[in-house]
């Protein structure tokens, strides 16, 4: 078939002879024909669809064994697969996919990785409030959805993180309804969200310093804020990588002090130093 340049035929013969392997738990040969089912998209330059993410590759990687080298090395050469020169990251709807099996799963960590990268706020909330009910304590359930949205304000992805936000606080029974929140971090959050659809280096830099004793609480949310300043506020980026130096970074731009031309003020916002787990 491949020979012949019959790629579609070629794809449906490896993805049905894995489906066949899987229905008799024989794993290892199931993931060979897998990797071959990948091959021929990249060889046969198919573009990319969602019925080819959700019927193919989301359906091969459900059916893996979780704990399985072959998974993830699937799972990194499917991403790499479904870019289409418009994600670096993968196509949003295979993380996605990806994140709602592995949610199944209760690979809640991963998963959470997986909606950072989709559009899916909604779907990463709810997978949220039912990581946060049975796996984590009662007094960070704030933590858990500040996390997730300065992740995605970290990546641009303003519409989501104000998604997984309204979505969470309305769901999560241990929340009272808001805003405003009984938790200052909510508040801060729903503050933070206005800010940046205002875009007000003043009320971001009041907001960040009257907040200080709720960003303590995780040593990684000044370093967020400090991306987040950049991106949003015009904040220029730290000169040194001493820790902490968000609020210098607002009084100094503020005082009109690091300017930067914008070519360099591009090239920082195509490069995120902080790694979202």
């Amino acid at each position: 078939y491949m020979s012949q340049a019959k790629h579609a035929e070629a794809r449906e013969l490896m993805y049905n002879g894995a489906l066949l392997f899987f229905s008799y738990n024989q794993q290892n040969s199931a993931a060979d024909l897998s990797m071959l089912v990948l091959e021929v998209l990249e060889k046969s330059e198919t573009k990319v669809e969602d019925e080819i993410l959700a019927e193919n590759l989301a359906k091969l990687f459900s059916l893996m064994d979780q704990n399985s080298p072959e998974r993830v090395a699937f799972v990194s050469r499917a991403l790499k697969w479904s870019t289409g020169g418009s994600s670096k990251l993968g196509h949003p709807k295979l993380h996605q996919l990806l994140a709602v099996t592995l949610w199944k799963e209760q690979n809640y960590s991963e998963s959470r990785y997986h909606f950072l990268h989709s559009s899916d706020g909604e779907g990463c909330a709810q997978m949220l409030v039912e990581y946060s009910a049975s796996r984590g304590f009662r007094s960070e359930v704030d933590m858990f959805v500040a996390q997730a949205v300065l992740q995605f304000l970290c990546l641009k992805n303003k519409n989501s993180a104000s998604v997984v936000f309204s979505t969470y606080t309305e769901k999560h029974p241990s929340i009272e309804k808001g805003p405003p929140f009984v938790q200052p971090l909510l508040n801060f959050i729903w503050f933070l969200l206005l800010a940046v659809d205002g875009g007000k280096l003043t009320v971001f830099t009041v907001l960040c310093e009257q907040y200080q004793p709720s960003l303590k609480r995780d040593p990684m949310y000044n370093e967020y804020l400090d991306r987040i300043g950049q991106l949003f506020f015009g904040v220029p980026p730290k000169q040194s990588p001493s820790y902490g130096g968000l609020l210098g970074n607002l009084l100094n731009s503020l005082m009109g002090s690091g300017e930067e031309d914008d070519a360099a003020e591009e090239a920082q916002e195509d490069s995120s130093p902080i790694e979202l787990d």
